[in-house]
C-alpha cells in the first residue's frame, strides 16, 4: 500500500446526475423547510430559512448549475455547508442525499481547462464503481466572484 490519499464525500444526485460534496464542509443535512423569499436577490438564492434560530440563506443547486429547476419530493433535502469554520452557513437544497463515499485521488480525473473552458464548479469527475460524479468545488460555488 502505498501513501493513496482518499477523502470521503457525500453522493447527492440533482435530476439522473451524481454529484460529490467534500464531507469536510457538511455541517448538517435536513429535511425540507418553508423558505422565505428575499426579494431582488440572485436567481438560484431561494431566500432563508431559520434553523434553530440561526437565518441561513437557501441555494438552488440546480438553479446554479444552470439546470431545470427543483422540484420538491419527499427526497429533497437542504444540505448545510460551512464553507469555512469561521464562515456563515449556506443551505444547498439537492434532489436526494445517497450515501457518504470514499474516493482515491487516482479514482478523480481532474479537469486540464484552459481559463476560458473552465468548469468553475467542478473539481473533477470521480469513479465509484460504475457511477461518475461530479465532484464540487464548494467554495467557487459559494463565493462567486464578480469581475
Amino acid at each position: 500500500m502505498g501513501d493513496v490519499s482518499s477523502k470521503q464525500y457525500i453522493d447527492v444526485r440533482l435530476g439522473s446526475n451524481l454529484y460529490g460534496i467534500d464531507i469536510k464542509y457538511i455541517d448538517n443535512i435536513i429535511v425540507m423547510h418553508n423558505i422565505t423569499r428575499v426579494p431582488k436577490s440572485q436567481p438560484y438564492f431561494l431566500g432563508v430559512i431559520n434553523l434553530r434560530g440561526e437565518i441561513i440563506p437557501i441555494m438552488s443547486l440546480r438553479r446554479k448549475l444552470g439546470l431545470e429547476d427543483d422540484e420538491f419530493t419527499e427526497s429533497t433535502r437542504i444540505m448545510i455547508i460551512k464553507p469555512e469554520p469561521s464562515a456563515a452557513p449556506v443551505g444547498l437544497i439537492v434532489d436526494e442525499v445517497n450515501e457518504v463515499i470514499t474516493l482515491e485521488e487516482e479514482n478523480i480525473e481532474k479537469f486540464n481547462y484552459t481559463d476560458e473552458t473552465k468548469a468553475d464548479y467542478s473539481e473533477g469527475i470521480g469513479k465509484h464503481g460504475d457511477d461518475l460524479i461530479n465532484i464540487l468545488n464548494i467554495l467557487e460555488l459559494i463565493y462567486e466572484k464578480n469581475e
